[in-house]
């Protein structure tokens, strides 16, 4: 008879036992879990399954507080479905234990009013006893709670209230590490992944930075379109590349591949190919099997002389209209192809690149137009400069038709026969003067007949506006200098007066010496140079007022002035503009010649 109790006293301290093992090894095993995993997923899992064990619970649930929700929120397995819950802090079992931060343990759920039954409900399980602790934080903050349901063989005790409280302060300080760690990881990544934006932002920084700099190296439109081809291609790690500018209905393709010799252009329809439909429809394109693009064209293989694996092209487009194309082929470097990001890059450098080039198109477009109005304006100054000897020429020829004498019209046609000398060398000097050419033939000049010959072409030039000419010698002797060259220079100083005195007056040349230079003052009586032009004034296409100017008259007079190593000033008021030529006389005096230079001639020679 007293066996049998001692066989059941010794089989309850075996269990006992085994229970106290079984509580030993779910607290090791959760402490063991501050150094073994910090995944929140995974510790969340096994530590509801060492509770649920040691606490011989059926059923355990865990919730984690949400402080900015201020509630609790669990996930729980309903057959295949994963359903998560979340419970406002103080309502419920486990809300109430949140809110005061205290264990709850409860015998009869559905006699407690903190009891929500609706779960079970819903589930169709039946709780009897509920047993609920709070898991704290190192510094006493509430972050979730640990509930357990129905114990196997009876009713939950104080000894197992006990237990939870303990197991519940452990799993707290393992899911706080565990949150502490992935903050940590979460704040490195994003560190990581700013870094990485940066380091982007960096380097499209720099691009553009070198893209302005091939901008501004690039002489004119067709170089420009070179290296900026070569630079997407850097950019975007590609091995060819082209750019397109929409002519009409076609385009002009300065494709490149490979080194920067290899370069191609090609004149294709818009219709043609993945580039062409770009430029088209102002959008960009990124192909990474360019094979299976019903919009691929073999011009660009063709062109590149490459099998075309992967295309990436973006609209060029500046002033709100798309007038090209920038595209590159084959990713050099990475098995997909080319990528968004690559996308990005280029569309961020087509904006600077499309106004470039349309700045650049602008810019041969003024040069064009300046050229055009250049050569218009040449065109004006010829036949405006011709005008002179023209009318002397026709004058005489009047002169000779009634003419019956021989040695008279002998002398007109000298007369006019040296007109046509001036014509030929007007046109040989303005040409001179547009090529920058330096021919001087200095020599021995006589002023007397030099002067007579100055006023009679400058008398021309006044006759059809009643200037008087008005010529004093002061100096009759010789001198040294380009006679038809310094001719034609006083010519354009004439004419330039002509202007200033519409209304006819006098114009003076007084011919003296000031030492060793031979100086020549050309006066006029007109209203004076305007003070916009001054310090300009014999600048090429300076001109102000003028009905007829072209701005080269006074430019041309002092280049020949230079050639002859002497100098041109001017004064000028209200009442009238005073030039004045001074040539050097000395032996320094500059001769320049494409020919030998002509001996000194006698008095009865003709000067020209």
């Amino acid at each position: 008879m007293t066996s049998a109790p001692k066989d059941a006293d010794a089989g309850a301290l075996q269990r006992r036992l085994r229970r106290e093992a079984e509580k030993f090894e779910a607290v090791r095993d959760i402490a063991a879990a501050l150094g073994s995993t910090l995944d929140l997923d995974s510790l969340l899992r096994m530590i509801l399954g060492r509770v649920t064990r040691v606490m011989e619970a059926d059923r355990s649930t865990l919730y984690l507080y949400d402080e900015e929700r201020k509630e609790l929120w669990s996930k729980l397995l309903q057959g295949e479905e994963v359903r998560e819950i979340r419970l406002p802090v103080g309502e419920g079992v486990a809300g109430w234990v949140a809110l005061h931060g205290q264990s709850l343990h409860i015998e009869d759920a559905y006699a407690d009013p903190r009891f929500d039954p609706e779960w079970d409900r819903l589930s169709g399980y039946r709780t009897r006893g509920i047993l609920c602790a709070p898991m704290k934080s190192h510094d006493g903050r509430t972050i979730g709670v640990v509930q357990v349901l129905n114990k196997a063989d009876g009713n939950f005790d104080s000894e197992d209230e006990a237990l939870l409280v303990a197991l519940a302060s452990q799993a707290g300080i393992c899911i706080e590490n565990s949150k502490l760690y992935l903050s940590v990881v979460g704040k490195n990544l994003e560190l990581l992944d700013a870094q990485a934006r940066l380091e982007r932002k960096v380097r499209e920084l720099d691009l553009l930075v070198e893209i302005a700099h091939v901008l501004s190296r690039a002489r004119d439109l067709d170089e420009m379109l070179v290296l900026v081809t070569g630079k997407a291609m850097q950019m975007c790690d590609a091995d060819s590349g082209a750019v397109l500018i929409v002519e009409g209905l076609e385009g002009v393709v300065t494709f490149r591949s490979g080194t920067s010799e290899d370069v191609r252009r090609v004149r294709v329809p818009l219709s043609d190919g993945l580039l062409g439909w770009v430029a088209r429809e102002a959008q960009p394109v990124l192909s990474n099997d360019v094979g299976r693009d019903s919009r691929h064209s073999t011009l660009a293989a063709e062109a590149v002389a490459r099998r075309i694996q992967s295309f990436l092209g973006v609209p060029l487009v500046a002033s709100g209209a798309c007038f090209g194309a920038l595209a590159v082929w084959n990713k050099v470097r990475g098995r997909d192809g080319f990528t968004e990001d690559d996308l990005k890059l280029l569309s961020l450098v087509a904006g600077d690149i499309a106004t470039s080039i349309e700045l650049a198109r602008a810019r041969e477009s003024q040069v064009r137009e300046e050229r055009l109005a250049t050569v218009g304006r040449l065109l004006s100054g010829v036949v405006h400069d011709m005008r002179t000897p023209l009318t002397v020429i026709n004058g005489y020829l009047q002169l000779m038709v009634p003419s019956d004498d021989p040695k008279q019209r002998k002398e007109w046609a000298d007369v006019a026969f040296r007109q046509f000398e001036h014509i030929s060398d007007m046109t040989a000097e303005l040409l001179a003067f547009v090529k920058g050419e330096r021919t001087v033939f200095v020599r021995k000049v006589y002023l007397h007949k030099f002067s007579e010959e100055m006023r009679q072409t400058l008398a021309a030039i006044f006759e059809a506006k009643k200037v008087a000419v008005v010529v004093h010698e002061d100096d009759r002797g010789t001198a040294r200098f380009d006679e038809g060259k310094m001719l034609r220079a006083f010519q354009n100083i004439a004419r330039n007066a002509l202007e200033a005195m519409p209304d006819g007056g006098t114009f003076t040349v007084d011919v003296q010496r000031a030492g060793e230079d031979l100086v020549f003052r050309f006066a006029d009586s007109g209203k004076g140079v305007p003070a916009e032009i001054r310090d300009r004034l014999f600048e090429s296409f300076v001109t102000a007022g003028k009905q007829h100017g072209t701005g080269l008259g006074l430019a041309i007079v002092k280049k020949i002035v230079d050639e002859h190593g002497g100098t041109i000033s001017f004064e000028t008021s209200e009442k009238g503009t005073t030039f004045e030529v001074r040539l050097p006389q000395g032996e320094s005096t500059t001769s320049t010649s494409a020919e030998p230079k002509e001996a000194d001639r006698s008095p009865g020679d003709d000067p020209r």
